[in-house]
């Protein structure tokens, strides 16, 4: 076994068990929370998280990867706070999402990794919290020039620090291929590189190729986006990469938030419409449509309890 870092502090990896492995406590932007206090229900997403991730815990969950960054305005007191009163471990995130700040744009990836690395190795804003995960994004149009420094970073903190790599894609444009050979030109290794919202598309022979290249594959947006892919068709995918030899490199998430900020009321309800479930879809809906299909109890503790375990430790 291993040890990471969590919210919490050091733990081995042992202790991860039931993980979810892309998620968020809250979704913001950077700055708000300082600037424009009033704009953020602070305290009732902390009342919300416990209550939530209390009820997730009662059903199984024992640990979650929270992908927020700096740029989703992550605020690391909150998660602590939750992770502390429900009981769920959360791993919590450096790195940078889709908004990179324009002081990055010119800057090089070193003097970005040097970010990266200090709050892996020393700590999230003077807390002594500790990132586990360095977060990127690239999104609908591919890696851009400054998307490209990201992920450079990104991949200079993983080959100092040993701490994996877990990605924002949008799957339908095949983004994670340019991730990887990104990837593979800074020499990393990818058996530490999660490449994430891989279920926005059905075409295996991209997800299958990725497995070939040697990350992992985050099936993680459930239960999906209206312009992409339903639940059900996005638990078939997961079957069919089970069914091809893969049950050993998938991994599942809902990327859902108690607290969303960035989307439009109207968008924020038929979110919430669409998973009355919360952290709870993928245990009570995906997993046993996933049983109905085939999969076996094995399939299911390697998808939601060993992967998750293997990634940290940086294990094939």
């Amino acid at each position: 076994m291993a040890t990471i870092n969590s919210v919490l502090g050091p733990m081995d990896t042992a202790d991860l068990g039931f993980t979810l492995s892309h998620e968020h406590v809250i979704v913001s932007s950077a700055g708000i929370q300082q600037v424009y206090p009033e704009f953020i229900d602070r305290a009732g997403t902390i009342e919300r998280g416990i209550r939530d991730l209390k009820a997730a815990y009662e059903e199984g969950l024992r640990s979650m990867v929270d992908v927020s960054t700096l740029d989703l305005g992550r605020d690391i007191r909150v998660i602590e706070e939750v992770s502390r009163e429900s009981g769920v471990n959360i791993v919590c995130a450096t790195g940078t999402w889709r908004d990179i700040p324009r002081v990055f744009w010119s800057a090089s990836p070193d003097e970005i990794a040097a970010l990266y690395i200090r709050e892996i190795e020393e700590g999230i804003e003077g807390t002594g919290i500790r990132a586990g995960i360095i977060k990127v994004a690239n999104d609908i149009g591919g890696v851009t020039p400054e998307g490209e420094i990201i992920l450079r970073a990104a991949a200079r903190a993983q080959r100092v620090t040993g701490v994996p790599i877990s990605t924002h894609t949008w799957a339908p444009e095949r983004v994670g291929d340019q991730q990887v050979a990104i990837f593979e030109d800074e020499g990393i290794d990818l058996n530490k590189v999660y490449i994430g919202h891989s279920n926005d598309t059905d075409d295996m022979e991209y997800l299958t190729g990725l497995l070939e290249k040697g990350v992992w594959v985050g099936l993680d947006r459930y239960p999906g986006r209206p312009e992409a892919l339903d639940w059900e068709a996005r638990t078939q995918t997961a079957y069919n990469l089970i069914e091809a030899g893969y049950a050993r490199r998938i991994m599942l998430g809902h990327d859902w938030a108690v607290t969303l900020l960035i989307a439009n009321q109207e968008a924020r309800q038929m979110r919430e419409a669409l998973n009355p479930h919360g952290y709870l879809f993928i245990t009570r809906m995906v997993l046993p449509r996933l049983r109905e299909l085939g999969a076996t109890e094995e399939d299911i503790h390697n998808i939601m309890v060993d992967n998750p375990r293997r990634f940290f430790e940086g294990r094939k």
